[in-house]
């Protein structure tokens, strides 16, 4: 999705060390600064670039290096849960099979780095309460910052330690003041940031969040979006429900879900985007249990929080009803990506509850054997939707050799990064090049996309989806990097075929839609 933008700051940075969103480019219907057009700090890309340096720029070493921070998070987690849990390697292992956390560890953006250095920072941070060493909150500060200046989410990390120190120690101590340190490098990232470039770009991504909000109107469908994104980013509470409580307990959560579901169906609530459902049986079978899932979640903090009423309990719930709470009613869009953070905290949350369970090894085995058969399976579609837009701009090249004039294409993401890769144009709508005559790719699947005369497509190519799972379809309802796709974060069943349509372009350009 958003990976082009995080290689092409990296290729930036390798020349321009201290400029990294100095370029234009393409990304919505006109070319814009780079800096006006990317949401997230830079330190994912200059990791990037590093990697780009020493190891070069193909797919491969790239997606190698971002497994790297997917193997701290893993490790981060269990380290983390040994300080909450007496299951801590269960911890890990349900983080580890959550499907968010499989797909977002195979691309090359922020978000699994990000959530890396908070489990580490939270590590160091509890450390440095438990034994008076500077250093270990130095280091936690300093991930902090890092955290933070890796995606801004990170910024939440602060008041979460804050809330968790004063209620664990009942009183302000000096300590806390190492907390001002990643208050100071955001405040000089956006001094920076606004020498630069005119805008200091932490304010300039905050204003994005309130001014472009996708989210539907009222307060219950936007609850019911967020539940299905959080139960099936973390799809384990599902798998574990009747390990962790007695059917009589999981009726009231399986009715509300189901009622959810039905409402849905029926067309009483619009969660969903402005596409047409192929299925919407199934779609609504499926937000019923990823609502329910997200339920669960919602349970596990409350009802710790509830019985422990310690620290512990509170920074765990804190950790999970704040990151739910962004992502569902304060975020630009609900997508899996924001749901991410909470996904360690509901694992670690799963193994307390399992210490005054009692369980068989067989049932954990085969919850977690599902959970990563399924998020195989779901990263598997994944990658294959990314791979389709490899394959059709190879084809696209081909069959517009010998073409004269330049090949235009609309739509961005992977597909965009192929397409100028081979040597074709975005086409820009408002310092329009183009020239009667010549062709315009227009996919069918993508973003900021516009509406073109059918009689001027020549022909259309299709590229069968065979994985029968997706995470970006709206007429199967999966909208895993944006609900504005659909209101679930990915899709079981048939899945369409990718389609890009070649239109010749007439002599007046073509206008947004």
């Amino acid at each position: 999705m958003d990976d082009p933008l995080f290689l092409w700051s990296a290729q930036q940075i390798v020349h321009h060390p201290s400029d990294p969103y100095g370029f234009d480019l393409v990304w919505y219907f006109i070319r814009m600064p780079m800096w006006a057009v990317t949401k997230n700090p830079p330190l994912a890309s200059y990791y990037a670039a590093i990697i780009g340096v020493i190891a070069g720029w193909s797919e491969r070493a790239l997606h190698l290096a971002f497994l790297i921070p997917a193997l701290a998070l893993i490790l981060g987690t269990y380290q983390l849960a040994r300080h909450f849990t007496r299951y801590p390697l269960v911890a890990a292992a349900i983080t580890l099979v959550a499907p968010v956390v499989m797909v977002s560890a195979t691309s090359i953006m922020c978000d699994t780095m990000m959530l890396a250095l908070w489990i580490w920072a939270a590590i160091f941070w509890i450390k440095g309460l438990d034994r008076p060493k500077p250093l270990y909150l130095f280091a936690s500060a300093a991930l902090i910052s890092a955290c933070a200046l890796t995606k801004y989410y990170g910024i939440s990390l602060i008041p979460l330690l804050l809330a968790y120190s004063l209620f664990r120690r009942r009183h302000f101590e000096t300590r806390l003041w190492y907390l001002l340190i990643p208050v100071a490098a955001l405040i000089e990232y956006q001094l920076w940031t606004t020498r630069l470039y005119g805008q200091g770009l932490l304010s300039a991504a905050v204003s994005y969040t309130f001014h472009e909000n996708t989210a539907p109107s009222g307060l219950f469908p936007q609850l019911l979006l967020g539940l299905s994104f959080a139960g099936g980013c973390a799809l384990p509470a599902l798998f574990f429900a009747p390990i962790l409580w007695p059917w009589k307990k999981l009726l009231a959560p399986i009715a509300g879900a189901g009622l959810a579901a039905l409402f849905f169906y029926l067309g009483w609530i619009h969660i969903a985007s402005d596409f047409i459902l192929a299925h919407p049986a199934e779609v609504s079978l499926q937000l019923g249990l990823f609502v329910l899932s997200g339920i669960l979640i919602l349970r596990l903090a409350l009802t710790d929080l509830w019985q422990h009423r310690d620290a512990d309990s509170l920074f765990l719930a804190l950790w999970i009803l704040g990151t739910f709470i962004f992502a569902t009613f304060i975020n630009w869009t609900v997508n899996a990506r924001s749901v991410l953070p909470l996904v360690p905290a509901a694992a670690i949350l799963i193994a307390r509850r399992l210490e005054s369970t009692d369980f068989s090894r067989a049932r954990l085995a085969i919850a977690l054997g599902l959970c990563c058969f399924l998020s195989l399976w779901i990263t598997n579609g994944d990658a294959a939707f990314a791979n389709s837009a490899r394959a059709a701009a190879d084809i696209i090249h081909d069959q517009s050799a010998g073409q004269p004039g330049t090949l235009w294409f609309a739509g961005h993401w992977g597909f965009q990064f192929y397409m100028q890769h081979l040597g074709a144009r975005p086409y820009d709508q408002k310092n329009n090049l183009s020239q009667p005559g010549e062709i315009l790719i227009m996919p069918g699947n993508n973003s900021n996309l516009f509406e073109v005369p059918s009689d001027l497509v020549t022909h259309v190519i299709e590229l069968p989806m065979r994985r029968a799972v997706t995470t970006s379809s709206g007429t199967s309802g999966a909208g895993f990097y944006s609900s504005v796709w659909g209101p679930l974060p990915f899709s079981f069943g048939p899945v369409p075929p990718e389609r890009y349509s070649f239109v010749r372009l007439p002599q007046q350009p073509l206008g947004l839609h």
